[in-house]
């Protein structure tokens, strides 16, 4: 597995499949000169889904005139209640990219413990998968999430996946856990986004491009990340051929991750100390409600986290594109935005909170920054 997949969410004509017989010639170009780029640099892993609208039938265009033996091919699926259309769904996948079989198939989207069951339930979607690799068309089974750690370490415990796609970056490491746990079992973890779900780290801030120097933000986070023996590989999302580039700097560096990394790490943790208090920083977390617990469904946890972020990095941007999938996203971003804080009455819920009587405030301040027209997902599974 190379250090760095080529994921395929943003080179694609169109998020949606009707718009299928409209793919240009230019956007099939770009997204063939992207994957040769890849294949140039040893990028072998290439990665979509099902749920990446023209993504699979534009790779289906170039896969087979490549061979096939390097390609480390994967595609993701979303589980369903009904296991058959799960089964019928990857056949549609696989017919889209015009292979006789993929190497990593991902149940994509394993976000909450109702998912994690019906997908692991006798004749569930796992089954189905169990079935499609013993048919020769998958060789590999992991699944993606977006979901609380607890659900990651409970999917990994059931010792039934062979690889997981989740969150885990400088900006949030909350994840370590899940991570921990997949090394323990020596399943494979890949990256999902590390540039635009790691902090729209191609257009960075002035103070996170201060902060990070000499490295960009960009080369600090992928040396942060594979640093770490428990990460293997990195999806760079590339919309274009050119969009490695950057990434490629991180490479030389790997071994002298202990030299460059302390440094920019003290800078950044003192930055957030300076700006919003040593007490905050290292309390911030503690005792906080998941949004079921909370009146109103609030995302707490999240809303700090994203204030934090605007204010100690000014990733003022990059917190409002989060901020604003609140209440929008369904399971891939639970939770809603504090519109509503004023209304509510957080006292019970905050309870276990060293910050109780300040948390309503703060939340209000955050959607005072951060509230703007509500945002949809990418996709339905992004």
């Amino acid at each position: 597995m190379p250090v760095f997949s080529c994921g395929g969410m943003r080179y694609q004509y169109s998020w949606r499949d009707d718009q299928v017989e409209g793919i240009t010639q230019a956007s099939q170009d770009n997204l063939e000169a992207t994957i040769r780029r890849a294949l140039d640099l040893g990028i072998y892993h290439i990665e979509t889904a099902r749920g990446y609208g023209t993504s699979e039938v534009q790779l289906g265009r170039i896969l087979p005139q490549l061979p096939r033996e390097p390609l480390i091919i994967q595609t993701k699926v979303s589980p369903k209640p009904d296991a058959e259309e799960f089964r019928h769904t990857f056949e549609q996948s696989l017919a889209n990219l015009r292979l006789d079989y993929v190497d990593l198939l991902g149940l994509h989207g394993i976000n909450t413990p109702e998912i994690l069951e019906y997908s692991l339930r006798p004749g569930g979607c796992l089954d189905i998968a169990r079935q499609l690799q013993a048919q020769g068309k998958v060789r590999f089974i992991g699944f993606s999430t977006h979901g609380p750690t607890q659900v990651i370490v409970d999917a990994i415990a059931t010792n039934q996946f062979d690889y997981v796609n989740l969150h885990w970056y400088y900006i949030n490491q909350h994840n370590w856990p899940a991570l921990m746990a997949a090394a323990e079992r020596d399943m494979g973890v890949f990256i999902i986004s590390p540039s635009n779900k790691g902090g729209l780290l191609y257009k960075p801030s002035q103070t996170l491009l201060d902060l990070c120097f000499p490295l960009s933000p960009m080369v600090f986070n992928d040396l942060f990340c594979l640093s770490h023996p428990q990460v293997h590989t990195l999806s760079l999302g590339a919309a274009h051929a050119t969009d490695f580039d950057e990434h490629l700097k991180a490479l030389p560096l790997l071994e002298q991750a202990t030299q460059y990394l302390p440094p920019i790490i003290e800078r950044l943790e003192d930055e957030a100390i300076e700006v919003l208090g040593e007490d905050w920083v290292k309390n911030w977390h503690r005792g906080l409600p998941e949004p079921d617990e909370t009146p109103g469904n609030l995302n707490i946890p999240v809303i700090l986290w994203l204030r934090n972020l605007a204010i100690a990095y000014d990733m003022v941007e990059y917190a409002k594109m989060r901020y604003n999938l609140l209440s929008n996203g369904g399971h891939w971003f639970p939770g809603n935005t504090a519109a509503q804080v004023q209304n509510l009455d957080l006292n019970n819920c905050l309870s276990a909170s060293p910050y109780q009587s300040q948390i309503p405030e703060l939340l209000a301040d955050a959607h005072h920054r951060l509230g703007d027209k509500p945002l949809q997902r990418l996709s339905k599974s992004e």
